[in-house]
């Protein structure tokens, strides 16, 4: 069987799916924790400092910026500091789509 040669936007498009690909397994991956999950629900409103996520979630500081710090180094997070406080916002927009959409789904008023 004579196989036809991959033209080169093909090979672009395949590592582009891949990137996306892996980006998402590595977003779903950090989204799938309780807990990061609760925190990326409640930042789904908008940004909020870290006291007012450890008062909503119910847990610990020091386990909240844990959680953070994973959902900042997969690129989900991002942060800014004022004063003596950090607050964190969800960086991308689609993100925000998929928390909605699993909140619609899953967490509808029985």
């Amino acid at each position: 069987m004579k196989t036809e040669p991959v033209s080169i936007r093909t090979k672009v498009q395949l590592l582009a799916e891949a990137a996306d690909i892996e980006h998402t397994s590595r977003s779903l991956k950090a989204m799938s924790h309780p807990l990061r999950l609760k925190i990326l629900c409640i930042l789904g409103n908008g940004e909020i400092c870290v006291q007012s996520i450890v008062d909503n979630v119910g847990t610990s500081q020091s386990n909240i910026s844990q959680h953070l710090a994973i959902l900042r180094d997969k690129g989900i997070l991002s942060s800014r500091k004022d004063a003596n406080k950090v607050f964190y916002r969800v960086d991308d927009k689609r993100t925000l789509q998929l928390i909605g959409m699993m909140q619609e789904v899953f967490c509808s008023a029985k």
